[in-house]
């Protein structure tokens, strides 16, 4: 890799700033450094406007040539966004135009300037490059040219990593087109370093200075893989009952999901379903051991709340000064709005909001849905990422000494800033959700989809945050997965999550049930050295638990496929895993 330019684009004059140099412009002195840093290199750019600028563009470019059998990672834009390593000549698909006006928002379709196509890929917030073939089992430690990028400054705008394979250039983009700046801005930050993947995200969050959280990992049961929004007190207290009996190991959650609020973005008034109201309910969950945990989007109102009706002026607003659709949702009676973190009257709400529900209530666990929207119409002077990063930043303001659960967010933005976050999308009842692929939508519901986010971004596990991989499902009622299918997703979750949830009944598991769930709960606690795709959607982990290694395999596609391993080939069923102890 060797740098090729700097591109900087300010009241439409283009400008390539050096670095170590001083580089100062009609409009702007740009003070551009690079150093080497914790065995890597850093690359800093910080911009001080000499009058008020707009800033059209700021990117730095390398020279990188790779093979055609190297891999690019694409960490999608936020929690659900699909994520995994590409081969460089592959593309990240589009949304259909078809879907865009309802789902448009969810992902990166809506932000410009993003180069599309074959050979053309890009990264949220840091990315990495596998050049090497696959090591044998059990060797993964002498795994060499994984070559990553990452951001130390999200906090001032997103960063955005571009791949052109036509022209071998790897680009570094500050998400920052449009800002005007009147005043000194650290605009853009970011580390380069070569070596193992575990070793690298070790380094990258020892520059970042931020600490393993201090939140132990956790299990528990949610209500949204069963009921959905369609709960009541009878079905939870029911649900408690049974959950509780089986004594699970604490930390416990019993986490009730969407269903409770009369509206979504009215959360100070439950349904009648709750006749008890929801504080009596948390008392209940804490009488049975375990900790009580609420679901809200705080950013999100539905087009019939009765705050929409009524504080419209609390409404982002598009570019013609109309309140924002941020997305469609059936269940929520279709459109929702986004509220605007900035006015004062919302964050008094939401401040009153989380007084009532973990002050008065009781509640230990917020999972806060749908964060995403808070960014998608940044004021002037404002980037996405930072809305996105003090929007968190007031979030963990509100929750205290409560624990985050971070979702359908950018997750550079949670770095720190949330106890545990969903790293992928909603789990499906079944593997894949047929219509959603069709229109190529990358934060779809999909097991399939969940499951490669949660093995692309493993990394982040223990260290970010505490991954959360979203459910486990073994019960054979009201869904439609496989015994295999659900023995793998347990298996998978297990070893690279930190937070295992599952919405099951779980005092009526069979024999057979039981005995796999105690095998995966076996499984917490390993230490995770590697995780390699062997072949499309065929994965090894390689892990270490209590002094021993072991190999895991997971067969990912709908049919049969042979590995070839150092005893000897083996065929592992469709949607199969199998665990070898390495010796």
């Amino acid at each position: 890799m060797h740098f090729r330019q700097a591109i900087f684009r300010v009241n439409d004059k283009t400008y390539h700033p050096a670095p170590g140099r001083a580089n100062s412009f009609d409009e702007i002195y740009i003070d551009f450094q690079h150093q080497d840093e914790n065995g890597g290199e850093r690359y800093s750019v910080f911009l001080h406007p000499k009058a008020d600028v707009t800033i059209q563009r700021l990117e730095i470019q390398f020279d990188i040539s790779l093979s055609e059998d190297a891999k690019f990672f694409a960490n999608g834009f936020q929690s659900w966004s699909e994520s995994r390593l590409l081969p460089v000549t592959g593309r990240i698909p589009r949304l259909r135009g078809i879907a865009r006006r309802r789902l448009g928002f969810y992902g990166d379709e809506h932000i410009p300037g993003i180069p599309r196509g074959d050979g053309y890929l890009h990264s949220w917030t840091y990315t990495y490059v596998s050049r090497n073939a696959v090591p044998e089992a059990g060797h993964s430690e002498r795994r060499s040219g994984v070559q990553f990028w990452g951001s130390l400054n999200e906090s001032t705008g997103f960063t955005l990593f571009l791949y052109d394979r036509p022209n071998g250039i790897l680009t570094v983009r500050k998400d920052l087109d449009g800002l005007q700046l009147s005043h000194s801005f650290p605009a853009l930050d970011f580390w380069v370093g070569e070596g193992s993947e575990a070793e690298l995200f070790d380094r990258y969050f020892q520059i970042l200075g931020i600490t393993p959280p201090a939140a132990p990992p956790a299990m528990g049961w949610t209500s949204w893989y069963r009921y959905f929004n369609r709960i009541t007190e009878d079905i939870l207290l029911q649900n408690l009952d049974a959950f509780a009996a089986t004594q699970p190991p604490a930390p416990a959650f019993f986490q009730i999901d969407d269903g409770w609020q009369t509206a979504v973005g009215d959360w100070l008034s439950a349904t009648p379903a709750f006749p008890r109201g929801m504080g009596a309910l948390a008392k209940n969950i804490r009488e049975k051991g375990l900790l009580p945990g609420l679901w809200l989007a705080p950013f999100v109102a539905a087009k019939n709340s009765e705050l929409t009706r009524k504080h419209p002026e609390w409404l982002l607003k598009d570019a013609k000064g109309k309140p924002l659709k941020a997305g469609w949702n059936p269940m929520w009676g279709g459109w929702y709005h986004a509220l605007d973190v900035y006015n004062n009257e919302v964050r008094n709400y939401l401040g009153g909001v989380f007084h009532l529900i973990t002050g008065q209530w009781g509640y230990e666990l917020v999972k806060l849905d749908f964060l995403f929207v808070a960014a998608l119409a940044p004021p002037r002077g404002k980037t996405r990422g930072q809305v996105m990063h003090e929007a968190m930043d007031f979030l963990q303001k509100l929750a205290g000494a409560k624990k985050i659960l971070a979702c359908g967010v950018p997750l550079g933005s949670t770095f720190g800033l949330a106890d545990y976050c969903r790293i992928g999308g909603d789990i499906h009842l079944s593997w894949e959700h047929r219509l959603l692929v069709f229109l190529r939508f990358r934060e779809r519901v999909s097991t399939l989809a969940a499951l490669r986010s949660t093995l692309g971004r493993w990394q982040l596990n223990g260290r970010a945050f505490h991954n959360d991989p979203d459910v486990f499902i073994l019960r054979s009622d009201h869904q439609r997965l496989t015994p295999v299918q659900q023995q793998t997703v347990l298996t998978l979750n297990a070893l690279l999550g930190n937070l295992l949830f599952t919405s099951d009944d779980t005092s009526r598991y069979s024999p057979e049930q039981k005995a796999e769930f105690d095998g995966a709960m076996a499984l917490r606690g390993s230490r995770v050295l590697s995780v390699f795709e062997l072949q499309t959607d065929v994965y090894r982990i390689d892990f270490e638990q209590l002094g021993e290694g072991f190999s895991a395999f997971f067969n990912l596609n709908e049919t049969k496929r042979m590995l070839h391993l150092p005893a000897g080939p083996v065929e592992l069923d469709a949607y199969e895993h199998l665990i070898l102890n390495i010796r």
